[in-house]
């Protein structure tokens, strides 16, 4: 069993900055502002030898429990309680602050092993906030510089003493890993033959990103289907910054569910710091393979919520809507008949979308919601074969032609599934540029009707095969 630790400090210490050079990627939010991080994050992690998982966490403050501050603190504690050791890191540049002496007492209360790491210290005046650091009674400082990696092998050094070779290098942790590994090469072998329309495969794990407007209950409804309050809350607009990943487990399906920040229109974007946050929301649309659209249901279809399923939809991902605070209505009938009218009316390249009323407050609609989201799922890794699909074209053909450009009529010869994750098809034609993109619709809707592929984005390449007669009339010339 590998080991946790927790990254724990006050604000604007560099969290954020050593987790991601633990992790070796930028995945948590680095700004000059302080608070940044609001959530835990949680990550596999390596320092040379030792492989565990790290826990970025919000500065620590001294604030009321109803508070922002405080339901963050309240974050990092059961961060703490998770973790097998505690990364307590200080600013060596600034030197002690009386929040500093607070929260080591905190910690020391914990009775988890500490390392005391001061960073930034490469910086002009660093040595006098190391050498504040022993008051705090937590140990040897262990200067570092995690935006420049450097102090690192001290580290490792540190977390072996901590914690004991034998929990430090767990060898039968190293044996799982492996058998994970091997059975990723397994599973992530791709379909070699096009003609094959192979069983729906749930031993993959699910990507899903829930995304949508401020204050809509994304992270109220990722709590609610887990059933803990593992993200941070409240009634405020624009708590979520960072992308956070939930790994969770669905009647015995794998699934990690990615938390975003709310997305505003562009126009309404000023601060740096918003925009970084939007464009990791952005980076876990692309990454995910569903996406959970959170719509209030108050104030439903207002046009940033038709942006960012435009947005989802050509990005190819596989969009299902969920109309939450349905709590809050008060003639449910009524408005239901009205939101499928305009689902269908505002949405049309996804004819069918599942689009489900859930409220994450009392938790009613929940189940439903995980329902549509594997049947989308399985719609979108969907794969046809090609006789199938040439018996339908024959017929649409025989019932409605393509059109006649220039007086000359458009041939359609045939089409074959080239991909899945969206379903993507080949159709060969005399001429492509010439085909009319009216016809190209008919095409996929009539696609997505006998196929029965509703809810994803359908893609339809136009291809022309090539002339053989035309290099011997070359050779001729």
């Amino acid at each position: 069993m590998s080991f946790k630790v927790a990254i724990i400090g006050r604000p604007n210490v560099g969290k954020s900055t050593l987790f991601n050079r633990l992790v070796g990627r930028k995945l948590a939010l680095v700004d000059d502002t302080p608070g940044v991080t609001r959530d835990r994050r949680v990550h596999a992690a390596k320092l040379y030898d030792l492989h565990f998982d790290v826990i970025d966490t919000a500065g620590f403050e001294d604030a009321a429990a109803s508070t922002l501050p405080g339901r963050m603190r309240a974050q990092t504690e059961i961060a703490i309680r998770e973790a097998d050791l505690i990364f307590f890191t200080i600013d060596a540049k600034s030197g002690l602050l009386p929040d500093d002496r607070t929260f080591a007492e905190i910690v020391r209360k914990s009775g988890k092993p500490v390392v005391l790491v001061a960073n930034k210290a490469e910086a002009k005046g660093a040595q006098g906030g190391m050498l504040e650091a022993w008051e705090l009674g937590l140990g040897e400082p262990i200067p570092v510089s995690a935006e420049h990696g450097q102090g690192m092998p001290d580290l490792r050094d540190a977390v072996i003493e901590a914690l004991g070779e034998k929990r430090a290098f767990d060898e039968e942790e190293d044996e799982a890993e492996e058998e994970v590994a091997a059975s990723e090469v397994l599973i992530g072998e791709d379909i070699t033959d096009p003609d094959a329309e192979p069983a729906y495969d749930d031993t993959k794990p699910m990507r899903i990103a829930v995304v949508g407007r401020p204050n809509a209950g994304k992270s109220t409804l990722i709590n609610a289907l887990i059933g803990e309050e593992r993200l941070l809350t409240g009634p405020e607009a624009g708590i979520t910054r960072d992308s956070i990943s939930v790994d969770w487990d669905w009647h015995g399906r794998r699934l990690k569910l990615f938390d975003t920040a709310g997305m505003r229109r562009k126009a309404r974007i000023h601060e740096k710091l918003e925009v970084m946050s939007v464009q990791d929301g952005l980076r876990a649309i692309r990454f995910a393979e569903i996406v959970i659209i959170v719509l209030d249901a108050t104030i439903p279809f207002e046009k940033q919520d038709l942006q960012i399923a435009d947005l989802i939809i050509r990005e190819g991902r596989a969009p299902v809507i969920a109309f939450n605070k349905w709590d809050l209505i008060d003639n449910p009938q009524e408005l239901l008949a009205e939101l499928r009218e305009k689902t269908g009316r505002l949405l049309p390249q996804v004819r069918g979308i599942q689009a489900v009323t859930v409220s994450a407050e009392t938790g009613r609609g929940l189940d439903k919601l995980m329902d549509a989201v594997i049947k989308t799922h399985k719609v979108w890794n969907s794969r046809v074969s090609t006789g199938k699909l040439n018996r339908w074209l024959e017929s649409i053909l025989a019932h409605h032609p393509p059109p006649a450009v220039a007086g000359r009529r458009l041939k359609v010869k045939y089409v074959t599934q080239a991909k899945t994750r969206p379903p993507g098809f080949v159709v060969q034609c005399s001429r492509p540029d010439a085909m009319p993109q009216s016809y190209v619709r008919y095409l996929s809707n009539s696609l997505r009707e006998a196929f029965d592929m509703p809810g994803v984005p359908i893609r339809i390449a136009l291809r022309t095969s090539d002339n053989p007669f035309a290099g011997r009339a070359n050779k001729r010339k």
